[in-house]
């Protein structure tokens, strides 16, 4: 349950985790936007890019499941899925289940872009973090990482 505001102004501890906790969205926000730049897939829409992850991430599934699962409404996903079908990123096939349905799924260049990028990511951010932070430094990155870790798992 969340604190309310005035009562963090009366609490210096509570006053310093939130001016942190605003950093670290600021800071996180920043890294992630550098990160995109670094991994760059192409130049694909919010909608095709969330597609791809989804895809990537969950399996294949049926454009109605996929719009489903993201929100959309199934024309929309469908406009999503022609344009990257057209650059070669997904396939159909029907499905077993209900041949009058596709199950969609990526390429295998899809694949290989999606790795591409995320090595791209991590080659930056290894460089980054071996040129840009003393040992002891990293050593505390490291420490960083796994308190970050323990607040996604909340």
């Amino acid at each position: 349950m969340a604190e309310p505001a005035d009562e963090r102004l009366d609490d210096p501890a509570a006053t310093r985790i939130s001016a942190v906790a605003a950093e670290l969205r600021v800071v996180i926000g920043k890294l992630r936007r550098r990160l995109r730049g670094e991994g760059h897939l192409g130049d694909f829409t919010p909608s095709q890019v969330d597609a791809l992850v989804w895809l990537e991430r969950e399996g294949p599934a049926t454009v109605t499941a996929l719009a489903r699962a993201l929100g959309v409404r199934p024309q929309s996903m469908g406009e999503t899925v022609s344009a990257l079908k057209s650059a070669g990123l997904v396939s159909g096939a029907p499905d077993p289940a209900d041949g009058r349905q596709t199950v969609l799924s990526l390429t295998a260049m899809c694949r290989d872009r999606i790795e591409a990028a995320r090595l791209a990511r991590e080659d930056w951010l290894f460089r980054a973090i071996r040129t840009k932070l003393a040992p002891a430094e990293q050593e505390a990155l490291a420490a960083g990482v796994a308190l970050l870790q323990r607040l996604v798992d909340l």
